[in-house]
């Protein structure tokens, strides 16, 4: 399922690999990110459900030069977590960048495979609880035969995390490649071909599109390896949410959480009571569908998914046993963006929300700590708040910073 376009791909990541890492970096930061970040999967995929004492078979299928491989198996060592994240990807080049870059952490959960994921069916490596396939599928050839294979090492009750390109953020970046298409094509050497590129970008027009699109300072910024993915990829394809909808139905699969889920909610973006109510009468996909259009922002889609028919049981976040925790942002540090009016201030490519909050929200967050349970918190603030001032600030509260993706649940250890 190859063909001259995928030996050109196949080409460039081995020239240039993706995304351009240096892993003496290693010493000094963690790249984070979704999918792929552990208090995510254990919330968005297992529901907080999954005991963390059961080990965690994770695939990182296209995983280049390992962003989402070293952040994965960093954060199951950090925490203890016992399990295995597998790396896949076809790249030699990438591999060596990897390999580097788990040596300078010390990680000894990866498990390394060089080969395609197309290859995975038959292959004996599954199954998998966790499957991550970011900025992939739309290289393929045949994205959905793609996704099935992913699917067929998907251990029952597991979930997979994609990241896919979308169109309306994406706006100045194909007209760039055709541009460069003519100006830089493909039969000429790389280093001339990104040496043109950039010459392209230093003399844009003051019209291009590309000047106004601010989602893509990371490509161009990130090194020959950045522009080349960026401007000179021979294939890739952008999904609408319904065209992405489409794809996963194909392969058994539904969405079981938008990353954040906020940025597909029309909601916030809709003022207009009257427009409000028309967007509420929408089914889930056309809101998320009302969303995307309306923003206007959006360069990728990263969501987690299920097969259909299989869905998480869900932790109750009112349950007084439940631990919440933050999801990068420890509660406390969150506390101290709240800003006078009660509200914290979501910038999302650009794209400023509001998200308001209970008077009483700054005192939650300083005692969330991803140890206190919501009952130990709701007691430690009993002094200055009754239970039903509590019960009703937190019933409040949680839903609008778990729709943000800033406060999860910490799922049982055992």
């Amino acid at each position: 399922m190859t063909d001259a376009t995928d030996a050109r791909l196949a080409a460039q990541y081995e020239a240039y690999p993706y995304p351009q890492r240096d892993p003496r970096e290693e010493a000094k930061r963690l790249i984070v990110g979704s999918p792929g970040h552990l208090r995510e999967v254990d919330h968005w995929v297992f529901g907080a459900t999954r005991a963390t004492s059961r080990p965690l078979r994770a695939l990182i299928a296209g995983g280049g030069t390992g962003d989402a491989t070293i952040m994965l198996a960093q954060q199951m060592a950090r925490a203890g977590r016992p399990g295995s994240v597998t790396w896949l990807d076809r790249s030699g080049a990438a591999l060596k960048v990897a390999q580097a870059r788990a040596a300078v952490r010390g990680l000894t959960n990866i498990v390394w495979e060089q080969r395609s994921l197309l290859a995975l069916p038959g292959s004996g490596l599954g199954a998998f609880d966790y499957i991550d396939c970011c900025g992939v599928l739309h290289h393929l050839p045949d994205p959905a035969a793609g996704l099935a294979a992913l699917v067929s090492v998907l251990a029952p009750g597991g979930g997979i995390g994609l990241m896919v390109y979308a169109p309306h953020g994406r706006t100045g970046v194909y007209m760039l490649q055709d541009a460069l298409a003519l100006l830089a094509p493909p039969e000429e050497a790389g280093p001339a071909r990104i040496e043109t590129a950039r010459r392209v970008l230093r003399h844009l027009p003051e019209t291009a599109w590309f000047r106004f699109n601010r989602n893509f300072q990371d490509h161009i910024t990130g090194g020959d390896a950045g522009v080349y993915d960026l401007l000179l990829n021979p294939r890739d394809r952008a999904y609408t949410v319904p065209q992405l909808l489409a794809l996963l139905d194909g392969a058994g699969l539904e969405v079981a959480a938008w990353m954040e889920p906020i940025r597909y909610d029309p909601l916030p973006l809709l003022p207009d009571p009257r427009l409000r109510a028309r967007a509420e009468r929408l089914d889930p996909a056309a809101r998320a569908a009302l969303a995307e259009a309306l923003a206007g922002n959006m360069s990728m889609h990263v969501l987690y998914c299920r097969r259909i028919g299989e869905p998480a049981t869900r932790a109750d976040p009112m349950d007084p046993a439940a631990v919440p925790v933050g999801r990068e942002v420890p509660g406390p540090e969150l506390a101290r963006f709240i800003l006078p009016d009660g509200t914290i201030s979501l910038v999302m490519d650009g794209l400023r929300v509001p998200l308001p909050l209970p008077p009483l929200a700054a005192a939650i967050l300083g005692l969330t700590d991803g140890v206190r349970s919501v009952g130990e918190i709701a007691a430690a603030l009993a002094p200055r708040a009754g239970a039903e001032a509590f019960a009703r600030a937190w019933r409040q509260m949680y839903p609008v910073l778990e729709h943000a993706n800033r406060l999860l649940l910490v799922p049982p250890p055992g």
